[in-house]
């Protein structure tokens, strides 16, 4: 059976029993914590968390998941991945233990034809009803294995729905591993679907992080999830995930760029099974969104890479490997997956960049492992520092085994205790950062929970009209629900009905006004979402005191929201030119609406010329004064897609979705606010390009006013320099280049004279030489010239004294500090004589120090009026080193 119709027949079988299929979320979750979509009940949390009503009793998904917490075991079991479609259905508050065991049972035996006495069951140690129902069904209890908390227990880790777990594993036989159940060999008796029973409420943790269980659920639900990868494996007799129908394509390409195939054991067979793994959890991180970085989901879409090519390069392929690799999922999966297909272009481009840079990064901290592996034997070492393979590894991303493996090879060992407390402490050091930013996003949601499950939903006015009658419904202070606040109080507030956006989308919360009917006035500095459809405005009471049940007038800042819906459109212009020019892969990547300005983020692996910001600029002008119509309209999703109308990565869409078009050229899915016509978006003016990662570049522009504030400063700076001139405007270039042209022949001129004075000068300190018995002295202290031209002087000097040995010693005091510079004659510098030993007591006399070999030394202190003396000494050392000699 392939992979598409065990896909279809789980969607057919859950539809014709009342789910409702919902297609998978983007891996870019819309959950702040959480860095990737992890798991098929991601997208449904809020309905779990009781945020929001569920649509639907029942739903159906086969959702995309990455989860690299196994990413070690990739190529050492048969069975882990780090991209993986979860195939699911859930229940919320519907059907319980009995129909999820039942539907699980039903499709397994009957839709998939798995024997039934291969399935073995795993129950929680004290779930008797779940173990009841099992044997019920007809699976014989010496095939029911009760496990404890960690292998068969659900929580979110946070105070909210709990439960136990039940996991089907099918044996696949003697071949695979050892007898005795999942309890024994994982390998053997492979989990292919955990079947989750949200029971219970846990409530606020202790000090030590247990969870009390608080009590049942009202509304128990369900939460299952079927490895398509895994079932795959079972249904098509492959040895590992790699050999099913989703990735068997790519190990082969993998194997012909290695030019030979996979062995059957060995670590080359782990090799190959990691690139052929990775590539496609690397396809599908790009496709939806993610780019390299230092950190967050970057830093996981990096780490895979990097893994990848290092083995390729274990597995002796020196070229490229990663295009080639996740060209063959895009044609493999492309089909299933058309995100891949949509951005083909921008994957390969993502991918080639990263293995050529990661390619020079293996090259340097070659040569930089080289070097320390020299330093460790010269010191008679037989082991690296810890802290070098860290370094290595955390600075310049070259991995712990290539550093372990190239000190064997050197008959060293690798300190690797120290690289592991190294990287513990940087994980610490990040972990407890995190949970503190954690366990504060949590306390605010947790108080938004509160008051969202007592409030109904505000109703959002602010597409007609800016200015509304309402009522507030909730108070929060503090972070505490609160039903009064009074003057000076910085509060977040909760509306019926408001006319303020919420920040989304990349455009900014509104701000504006709040009156109530009994005077209070209330400032609104900012709106935005606390949960999913849950309106939240940050606000500080300005007069008077606001409670709960209060009513008045909304209203929301006008001209800031009219430079917010002039930015939003050209935000959309902008994206759709930028297509236009470089081609479809530029897509938006993300975005910050401001009034009058706005920053745009979109993919491309190159920065952009002089020519192509021009007809950027020049194209999006040119649609603005077109004035285009601008429209929205609202469609289910499956419309608007067939419309076709740009989704953005990382958004979240419900299944009815607003749609904006501007002419007939830009129709993307949007929540946000726009302007009637084309036209009123104003003059469009691009600030700036750059890059801000790999294949990721930004530009800001300005829109409106924000064209025109800046557009009148230029003129009047161009007249303030046209004025400075003499010149008209439109002749200041030339003038100015005339003057430029003037200035540098006079800075020659005056070169030249200031070269021929200092000559004069040298030859007069050359008169002034003192005759000793070995040669020539000259000690003196100078003014009037820079730190420069003294070490320049002193070597004229000593090059004008033609009558024998000589020393030059020239003091000057600049920026309330004392100079000393020295030279010898090269007479000198060949009998040993270095001009550093002429002014070593000198410079500790001004409180300094000395430096420098051969014929030319210099000397700086914090003691210029110590010169003096520092002469009288230098010019006493360089008698003594011309009479010794």
């Amino acid at each position: 059976m392939r992979s598409t119709q065990i896909r279809e027949m789980f969607t057919d079988f859950f539809t014709s029993r009342g789910h409702q299929p919902v297609p998978s979320s983007p891996l870019i979750p819309d959950d702040p914590t959480l860095l990737l979509a992890n798991a098929g009940m991601n997208q449904f949390k809020p309905y779990f968390l009781g945020e929001t009503s569920p649509p639907f009793p029942r739903a159906t998904s086969i959702q995309k998941c990455a989860r690299t917490s196994d990413i070690d075991n990739v190529g050492r079991t048969n069975r882990h991945a780090t991209f993986f479609e979860m195939m699911g259905n859930f229940s919320f508050g519907d059907y319980f233990k009995e129909d999820a065991i039942a539907f699980a049972w039903e499709l397994l035996t009957q839709g998939y034809g798995l024997e039934k006495d291969k399935l073995w069951i795993t129950v929680f140690e004290d779930d008797d009803e779940a173990e009841h129902l099992w044997r019920r069904i007809g699976v014989p209890a010496s095939r029911i294995q009760r496990l404890g908390m960690e292998d068969n227990y659900w929580s979110m880790g946070v105070p909210g729905p709990c439960g136990p777990c039940s996991e089907v594993n099918y044996d696949r036989g003697p071949a695979f591993g050892k007898e005795g159940g999942p309890a024994i060999d994982g390998e053997r008796y492979v989990e292919i679907w955990n079947l989750v029973f949200m029971q219970f409420q846990r409530g606020e943790g202790d000090k030590k992080g247990n969870l009390p269980i608080l009590g049942e659920l009202a509304n128990k639900s369900i939460d299952t999830g079927l490895g398509l990868d895994r079932l795959a494996a079972i249904l098509q007799d492959a040895q590992n995930v790699c050999t099913t129908d989703l990735l068997l394509p790519t190990f082969h390409a993998v194997q012909d760029l290695a030019g030979r195939a996979c062995p059957s054991e060995g670590e080359e067979k782990v090799s190959f099974q990691v690139v052929t793994e990775h590539a496609r959890s690397i396809a599908f991180l790009i496709a939806d969104g993610v780019l390299p970085a230092k950190d967050g989901r970057g830093y996981i879409l990096r780490r895979l890479m990097r893994r990848a090519i290092r083995h390729a390069r274990l597995l002796g392929i020196d070229g490229s490997v990663l295009p080639a690799a996740t060209a063959s999922v895009i044609t493999n999966l492309g089909s299933v997956w058309p995100e891949l297909t949509a951005q083909a272009t921008l994957i390969e481009q993502v991918v080639t960049a990263e293995e050529e840079s990661f390619t020079r990064t293996l090259a340097q901290g070659t040569r930089l492992l080289d070097a320390a592996i020299s330093r460790t034997q010269s010191g008679g070492s037989a082991a690296l520092p810890g802290e070098t393979a860290f370094e290595l590894a955390d600075t310049y991303g070259f991995p712990l085994e290539l550093t372990v493996e190239a000190a064997r090879g050197a008959g060293l060992t690798v300190d690797e205790d120290r690289f592991a407390a190294l990287l513990d402490e940087q994980k610490k050091r990040a972990k407890t950062g995190g949970r503190a930013k954690t366990a504060e996003a949590l306390k605010k949601m947790d108080t938004y929970r509160e008051l969202a499950a007592r409030l109904p939903r505000t109703e959002f006015l602010g597409y007609e009209h800016l200015i509304a009658e309402t009522t507030v419904t909730g108070l929060i202070s503090g972070g505490t629900v609160v039903t009064t606040a009074g003057e000076g109080t910085e509060v977040e507030l909760v509306l019926d009905r408001s006319p303020f956006y919420a920040e989304a989308g990349g455009q900014i919360g509104d701000t504006g006004t709040l009156t109530t009917s009994d005077g209070t006035r209330v400032r609104i500095t900012d709106t935005r979402y606390g949960l999913e459809g849950f309106r939240v405005h940050s606000a500080r009471v300005l007069e008077g005191e606001l409670s709960t049940g209060a009513g008045g007038e909304a209203a929301v800042d006008g001209n800031r929201r009219k430079g917010l819906m002039r930015s939003h459109s050209a935000t959309h212009i902008l994206h759709a030119v930028v297509r236009a020019t470089l081609g479809d892969h530029a897509s938006q990547q993300g975005s910050l609406v401001e009034p009058d300005r706005l920053r745009f983020d979109f993919a491309h692996f190159a920065a952009l010329t002089p020519d192509q910001l021009s007809q950027i600029e020049q194209a999006v002008n040119g649609h603005i004064l077109d004035d285009p119509g601008v429209r929205a309209w609202y469609a289910d999703r499956a419309e608007a897609e067939a419309a076709g109308a740009i989704a953005l990565f990382g958004e979240k869409y419900g299944d009815t979705v607003r749609i904006v078009d501007i002419g007939d050229f830009s129709r993307e899915l949007c929540g946000g606010t726009h302007v009637a016509h084309g036209s009123q978006v104003g003059a469009f003016r691009l600030l700036s390009e750059s890059s801000i990662g790999s294949s990721l570049r930004r530009v800001e522009a300005l829109t409106g006013h924000g064209t025109l504030g800046h557009t009148n400063t230029e003129r009047r700076l161009l007249n303030e320099v046209a004025g400075l001139l003499g010149a008209r405007p439109a002749d200041a270039p030339d003038a100015l280049r005339k003057r430029l042209d003037a200035l540098a022949t006079a800075q020659a001129e005056l070169g030249r004279m200031r070269a021929a004075e200092l000559r004069s000068r040298a030859a007069q300190l050359a008169d002034k030489g003192r005759q000793v018995s070995g040669g020539q002295v000259v000690a003196e202290k100078v003014t009037g010239i820079t730190p420069d031209e003294l070490r320049q002087l002193a070597a004229d000097t000593v090059g004008r004294i033609h009558s024998g040995p000589a020393i030059v010693v020239l003091a000057l005091e600049h920026a309330d500090k004392a100079l000393l510079v020295a030279a010898v004659s090269p007479d000198l510098l060949s009998h040993g004589v270095q001009a550093v030993q002429v002014i070593s007591r000198a410079a500790k006399a001004v409180g300094g120090g000395g430096g420098g070999t051969g014929a030319l030394a210099s000397a700086g202190g914090r003691l210029p009026e110590h010169l003096d003396q520092a002469i009288a000494l230098a010019a006493e050392d360089a008698t003594t080193l011309l009479n010794d000699r």
